[in-house]
């Protein structure tokens, strides 16, 4: 039977960690989050980020607009954020409006304070291995919940199921640059568990599919990124937690495995971001 890996447990002690070095600074950190429209599970997350950000000592402010805002409105708020010396991270709550220009948005931000790694120029640092880059905070989550775990991915075998921007591709990044051997899988691979049964590590982040036991090697490390919900309104991850559990080394449960490591990583960012 699979260790579950207890992510709320870790969020908490990194938070408390991230206390004792904001009480040091010279100046409190201000994390400050843009919210465009009124997506209910946004405005959740945004509520969640702030009542975290204050377990850590981290000043926080949520900058409100309409969601028929346009590009270029989003962009002029952005860079007087960019200029208040005050202010030492932003994040732009995701998705915005269909209507919104994302890709130009997530650039107006300063690389110096762009807390979720989404920036072209700190994308660009990460697959260079550049150094003093911020890198995406669900991958940074998981990555700190390995360790904490004593799981070393060097020589392994890593599947990663999902090839985005926020999570798949990074994900992969930073496994690689920690010596994995990694694949990316996605919605074209044709039979995913040809890939999943040789891995040693599975990262999956899909939101649509099921990975079940049968798909994986006895003794891997399952880390559930995706977020689903049943017919009884039940959120779950993208494995079966009971199957997999029973062929896993180590699971994350759904909920309070990575969504919490998520935070940590947003919050361990914000307080470098200060540092620097």
């Amino acid at each position: 039977m699979a260790i579950v890996m207890d992510g709320v447990a870790l969020r908490n002690r990194v938070l408390d960690a991230l206390r004792v070095r904001v009480e040091k600074m010279a100046r409190q950190p201000k994390l400050v989050a843009i919210l465009v429209g009124d997506d209910p599970a946004s405005q959740i997350y945004v509520r969640n980020k702030e009542k975290f950000a204050a377990a850590a000592g981290i000043a926080t402010d949520v900058v409100r607009m309409h969601g028929d805002t346009d590009t270029n409105t989003i962009i002029t708020k952005i860079h007087e954020l960019n200029m208040d010396d005050s202010v030492t991270a932003i994040l732009v709550q995701l998705p915005l409006p269909a209507h919104i220009d994302t890709h130009a948005v997530i650039n107006a931000v300063d690389a110096a304070k762009d807390v979720d790694g989404f920036t072209d120029e700190n994308i660009g640092r990460m697959y260079g291995a550049g150094r003093g880059f911020i890198v995406p905070c669900t991958p940074r989550g998981i990555l700190a919940l390995l360790d904490e775990y004593k799981i070393d991915v060097a020589g392994k075998n890593a599947v990663i199921i999902g090839r985005s921007n926020i999570v798949g591709r990074p994900m992969a990044q930073m496994l690689l640059a920690r010596n994995a051997t990694v694949t990316i899988c996605h919605s074209r691979t044709p039979n995913i568990a040809e890939f999943t049964r040789c891995a040693d590590i599975v990262v999956a982040a899909t939101g649509k599919m099921t990975i079940t036991g049968d798909m994986l090697k006895s003794g891997a490390v399952f880390i559930d990124v995706g977020m689903q919900r049943d017919e009884n309104g039940k959120l779950h991850g993208d494995g079966d937690f009971e199957s997999v559990s029973a062929v896993a080394s180590y699971i994350t449960p759904t909920p309070g495995g990575t969504g919490p490591m998520t935070i940590a990583g947003l919050m361990m960012n914000t307080v470098e971001l200060a540092e620097k």
